[in-house]
């Protein structure tokens, strides 16, 4: 008889969206918002709340659009 351990269960790392106007990372209990690109639809973006709060620009990295 062998004793065979249990095969370990990998979970994948699960890594925070970036603010695209500050870069830094949108915590889970933060008031951040998640939208589609208005101009072109095939980039998700992601605000903080300091940056929504302030207005600061932002740009998608596919289409180059601009908003506050």
């Amino acid at each position: 008889m062998s004793s065979a351990l249990p095969k370990p269960v990998v979970i994948e790392d699960v890594v925070p969206p970036k603010c695209v106007s500050c870069k830094r990372l949108v915590s889970p209990d933060e008031k951040g918002v998640s939208f589609s690109c208005p101009n072109c639809g095939k980039y998700i973006i992601w605000r903080c709340a300091k940056c929504r709060k302030q207005g600061v620009t932002y740009q998608c990295p596919i289409c180059g659009f601009e908003g506050p």
